[in-house]
């Protein structure tokens, strides 16, 4: 019998989360059985050094769907999330955070849009972190669109959902998940926003901070400002070039 194809990737980075997995999976898999799609949830562990591995085989037992991967090292979220991308096989990747800040009752949104566009990126209706948080979102986003020219309301949010061939040629760095709208659009995609969600973080802590993110964001603009002028479009070949 014929496996059915996978419409539905579900990508999400895990660092140390071994107490948000079972909940986000809890409030996860129901949205995506009531999409009516054939789906997958790829949990890409990045080493974590917590339950998390655990917590994650625990749950496959009862959500055959769900995939595990494990890095052997920690390598970021857009490690986590190249990874994911390498290894999903549906059409459609979602892709969604592990802290449950992101609120899953967006996906149907996210796919409707979608299906207007390559690639659909959140903005987070209220941003529920720290002031310290969203003044130096605020401050980043404005910095970023400058140099790199591009117009992206919430590099930030990571709630996206993106046809799979968007993403056959996008280089993989520290930082990549940041930029990828920017990419995809420097690579001729159609690139849309709607607004989402957010939710407090209720348990564990952020992985990220002004200390680990600011400067190396600063550097990372003018690394995408000069990659802007040697980019290629992705779709570069005719139709006529497809097998007969």
């Amino acid at each position: 019998m014929t496996k059915p194809e996978t419409e539905l990737s579900v990508v999400i980075p895990i660092y140390n989360e071994e107490d948000n997995i079972e909940p986000l999976l809890e409030e996860l898999f129901p949205i995506l059985r009531n999409t009516g799609k054939t789906f997958e949830v790829l949990c890409v562990d990045d080493a974590s050094s917590d339950n998390s591995l655990s917590v994650l085989n625990g749950q496959k037992k009862k959500f055959p769907e769900l995939r595990i991967i494990r890095h052997t090292i920690n390598s970021g979220e857009s490690a986590a999330g190249a990874t994911g991308f390498a290894n999903a096989e549906g059409r459609v990747i979602i892709t969604i955070d592990g802290d449950q800040q992101n609120d899953p009752a967006d996906i149907p949104a996210l796919l409707k849009t979608l299906e207007g566009a390559d690639a659909v990126c959140g903005v987070r209706r209220k941003r529920e972190d720290d002031w310290v948080k969203r003044i130096s979102s605020r401050v980043a986003n404005k910095f970023r669109n400058r140099v790199t020219g591009d117009t992206i309301s919430d590099a930030g949010c990571t709630f996206r959902a993106l046809k799979a061939e968007t993403l056959r040629e996008i280089p993989v760095f520290n930082g990549m998940h940041r930029f990828l709208p920017t990419l995809l659009r420097l690579q001729g995609y159609k690139v849309v926003e709607i607004l989402v969600n957010h939710r407090p973080r209720t348990r564990g802590k952020s992985k990220y901070g002004i200390g680990n993110r600011m400067f190396r964001g600063l550097i990372d603009c003018f690394a995408i400002r000069w990659w802007r002028r040697r980019c290629v479009p992705a779709n570069r070949t005719s139709t006529d070039n497809r097998k007969k």
